[in-house]
């Protein structure tokens, strides 16, 4: 007799189930805000239109983002031999810090777009986009110690430390901005991952563990997944970065050559620079000017990070570090079907960007 055909859920059905999951608690979490901070995270969210219109279509259906963090926590806690609602606070907890972190980022990065709509402070204030945050980051907190699992205790205190590598990500990145291209003081390729680990690896990684010990996990299992998530973190930054400066605007929701034009110390960027080459000694000098970059300029340069091999050398740590993350999947007993959806994911991160 012919076994049966068992076809294993696509990323996006991944996403799309975990979503569903976590979408009834998120929503009645930002419900409990200050009517204007509610409706800039609505807006930022992709609920709704400045002004709290919502956005046409069945359950918001032009909520930004995959929610690939949500969809970590909820997997991390299957992975670990609980049930995706044992996760459901932990996903919202991360998903509004997550949000909290971009309102934040987009300030002090001076971005006027995020996903193709103007940013919350451009659309709102400074100000308010500034308690926005602040307030989305007192409800994660608040969401995660009212929850009724037996773990809360140590779920506050796994995100607590989450929190603190996020400030110490950011500080890093706006530091690296005042340092030079070239010299002893120049940012090095490996202090620039050191930094995605605490600025983006962090999150993705507390939201693997998170689940895990909201499941009631080991702490050995919950370190792991905590580890996988912050590999897969680094690879969705150098994936981001790559995407930053060949990205089409109208899948990234940003300016094209965005972070160029910035003169944003990026993967690609540092790569290229620390090569050597001609075409690395004109990138420096470019970006180094001081000059306005026009449209040319931003074009030279973008085929510049790619002739210096920048591209190609964000694209390889990408899939180094997803390696990783798999070799954590590796090492400890885990589900097998949660393990199997995880690693779907996987390489979802990297083919957006190629």
């Amino acid at each position: 007799m012919t076994p049966p055909v068992t076809t294993r859920a696509t990323a996006p059905e991944i996403l799309a189930r975990c979503r569903a999951l976590v979408r009834p608690a998120l929503t009645q979490a930002v419900r409990r805000l200050h009517p204007w901070p509610a409706e800039m995270a609505a807006f930022s969210l992709g609920w709704s239109e400045v002004g709290g219109r919502p956005v046409p279509g069945p359950g918001g259906a032009g909520s930004h983002g995959k929610g690939v963090r949500q969809a970590l926590t909820v997997l991390g806690a299957e992975a670990a031999g609980g049930s995706g609602a044992d996760a459901v606070a932990g996903a919202v907890a991360v998903e509004l810090i997550h949000t909290f972190s971009l309102l934040h980022d987009d300030i002090m990065d001076g971005d006027e777009t995020r996903r193709q709509r103007p940013s919350v402070w451009k659309a709102y204030g400074t100000g308010p986009a500034v308690l926005a945050g602040d307030a989305l980051f007192a409800l994660a907190v608040e969401t995660l110690a009212d929850s009724r699992n037996v773990h809360s205790g140590a779920a506050v205190r796994h995100l607590a430390g989450t929190l603190n590598d996020l400030v110490r990500g950011q500080a890093e990145d706006l530091l690296f901005e005042a340092r030079p291209w070239t010299g002893p003081e120049a940012v090095s390729p490996g202090e620039y991952r050191t930094m995605a680990g605490h600025k983006t690896g962090a999150l993705l990684g507390c939201a693997a563990g998170l689940g895990a010990v909201l499941a009631g996990a080991p702490a050995a299992t919950a370190d792991t997944l905590t580890r996988a998530g912050r590999h897969l973190g680094v690879a969705f930054q150098a994936v981001d970065d790559v995407l930053g400066i060949w990205g089409d605007p109208r899948v990234t929701g940003k300016p094209v050559h965005g972070d160029l034009r910035r003169r944003k110390k990026t993967y690609p960027v540092l790569a290229a620079v620390s090569a050597d080459g001609p075409g690395a000694r004109e990138l420096v000098a470019l970006l180094a000017s001081g000059d306005a970059l026009d449209d040319a300029d931003a074009r030279r340069a973008a085929a510049l990070v790619e002739e210096a091999g920048g591209r190609r050398a964000a694209l390889a740590e990408a899939h180094r570090q997803l390696d990783r993350a798999r070799g954590c999947l590796e090492s400890v007993p885990l589900e097998p079907a949660a393990v199997g959806d995880l690693r779907t994911l996987v390489p979802f991160l990297v083919d957006r960007a190629v």
